[in-house]
């Protein structure tokens, strides 16, 4: 006759999961391209409105200035330290390429154990006006005139959080440091290979270099917003070229 088989109880042990977070003091070692779209891309995409030949010949194509005050992110605050503003997920992103570049790391569990803020956190730094040929993403990849706002220098504070103990506080600042030299932030940076920009390093609280770019904040960067200086003399001699010829043209532009 056979017997029932006894039940065989097993514990089941569960490793406590816990967050940690750290603060982390970013310097630029190189430009920062800022690359928000501009309100008129949102329109165009939320609303879309084909433009008879009529149209195109009303308007200019572009405005420099408009376009160069519309590329950062902004502070929404009135008390905010600064009006520009970065987003923490560019760093989160680019903490995520450079695990594809590194040993024994993987992009998809860096972006998933490792959290930052949502909301926009503020960049120091004075804005300069910067145009450059770009290509379109069309199949001729035509080429057009971009122009943003770029920061020379730059420096910023981003707080990531980590889950632990499958993730190391030394592991997320190693990542985040490789992540300055492999990936960068913004426009044309290093991850896209063409360009070098975005660049940064991790320092110290009382780094000398990072306590001066903090001293180029909201009233600054305001000033260099409402009085645009170009970053280089290319940009200058298009800005001066565009002025006389929207002038020649009849038009109106932002000053």
């Amino acid at each position: 006759m056979a017997t029932k088989a006894k039940a065989v109880e097993t514990e089941i042990s569960v490793t406590e999961v816990l967050e940690g977070e750290m603060t982390f003091c970013i310097l630029g070692t190189s430009p920062f391209i800022c690359n928000r779209m501009s309100q008129k891309a949102w329109h165009e995409l939320l609303a879309p409105q084909k433009k008879t030949a009529a149209d195109k010949a009303a308007n200019m194509k572009h405005e420099p200035l408009r376009e160069f005050r519309d590329s950062p992110y902004r502070m929404a605050a009135a008390d905010a330290p600064t009006v520009l503003a970065v987003l923490p997920s560019m760093f989160k992103q680019a903490m995520g390429t450079a695990a594809l570049r590194i040993p024994g790391v993987r992009k998809t569990e860096i972006l998933q154990l490792v959290n930052v803020q949502w909301d926009n956190m503020p960049v120091y730094g004075l804005p300069r006006v910067f145009m450059a040929i770009t290509r379109s993403a069309d199949m001729n990849k035509t080429p057009d005139v971009r122009t943003r706002a770029l920061l020379p220098e730059w420096a910023c504070r981003l707080t990531v959080r980590y889950t632990k103990p499958i993730i190391r506080e030394q592991a997320v600042a190693n990542l985040l440091a490789s992540a300055g030299r492999i990936s960068g932030v913004g426009d044309w940076r290093q991850e896209k290979g063409s360009g070098s920009y975005g660049a940064f390093k991790l320092v110290s609280a009382d780094d000398k270099d990072f306590l001066r770019v903090l001293k180029l904040g909201r009233e600054a960067q305001q000033e260099a917003l409402d009085n645009p200086v170009a970053h280089n003399d290319e940009t200058d001699e298009m800005l001066a070229w565009y002025d006389v010829e929207v002038k020649r043209r009849g038009f109106k532009v932002a000053a």
